[in-house]
């Protein structure tokens, strides 16, 4: 069995009297691919979000490599340098061209000097086909070119694991397999990736592992096979009916 990386434990999130995240249990292992499935609401991008330390856990425990990185003294920052995130919006630096949005956090988080960085990041822009845009700024390409940045900034802080949050629901839909594309090939080589997606040809045929969520908890998780094929619950079945329907 690989090494766990991430290990979520009874973890729950609270906005005011609304329990958005309710006892919440999982891990992630080195090479996993896992999908996040469920309707829109369901919590799954709190989840992430919570995972990333962009919001505060109420209750529970985030281990990573065993240690719970909810515990005062730990620096999100650096945190975050290991557990990436690729949003459903880019969030790229729009004063900033395609090359500098992949070097900024390389510099100011992880030290490093600017040719060092930016060697990094053109090897990640390669890989993306994006290494002729480099000095446009984020108006000047495609929705789908913009993730593609954002997947290659994420990469340049060499993360062990990366979370996307719905990273293709912004995009027009010829965009969505460009996006699509990369990730399959970050997945073929061994990346380690947690993703919140409707995208349910990929959470079927490239993730080790789909998670379904309802209401704030995690109704199912399993192989593909077993959440597709067989699924368990009757809540499943009503959502992957509505999927196959579309």
């Amino acid at each position: 069995m690989e090494e766990v990386i991430l290990q979520v434990n009874h973890l729950s999130k609270s906005f005011g009297s609304n329990e958005v995240l309710k006892d919440i249990d999982f891990s992630v292992r080195k090479g996993d691919v896992i999908s996040i499935i469920g309707a829109s609401g369901s919590g799954k991008s709190t989840l992430l979000r919570c995972i990333n330390l962009l919001e505060t856990p109420s209750s529970g425990e985030i281990l990573y490599h065993g240690k719970n990185v909810l515990a005062p003294g730990v620096k999100a920052p650096e945190y975050r340098g290991h557990v990436g995130m690729v949003f459903q919006s880019f969030n790229l630096f729009n004063n900033m061209t395609v090359l500098d949005n992949c070097m900024v956090g390389q510099i100011k988080v992880l030290k490093r000097n600017k040719e060092s960085a930016r060697a990094h990041a053109m090897e990640y822009l390669e890989k993306v086909g994006m290494a002729p845009y480099i000095k446009a700024k984020p108006r000047q390409i495609s929705g789908g070119q913009k993730q593609r940045v954002a997947i290659a900034r994420a990469m340049a802080m060499d993360p062990e694991v990366l979370l996307f949050d719905e990273p293709t629901s912004a995009l027009d839909p010829e965009m969505v397999g460009e996006v699509l594309n990369v990730m399959q090939a970050l997945a073929d080589e061994g990346m380690t990736m947690l993703v919140v997606t409707h995208e349910m040809a990929f959470a079927r045929d490239v993730s080790s592992q789909v998670v379904y969520m309802n209401q704030g908890v995690i109704c199912e998780q399993g192989s593909p096979e077993e959440l597709f094929g067989n699924p368990q619950r009757q809540e499943t079945r009503d959502f992957l009916s509505r999927f196959r329907k579309g």
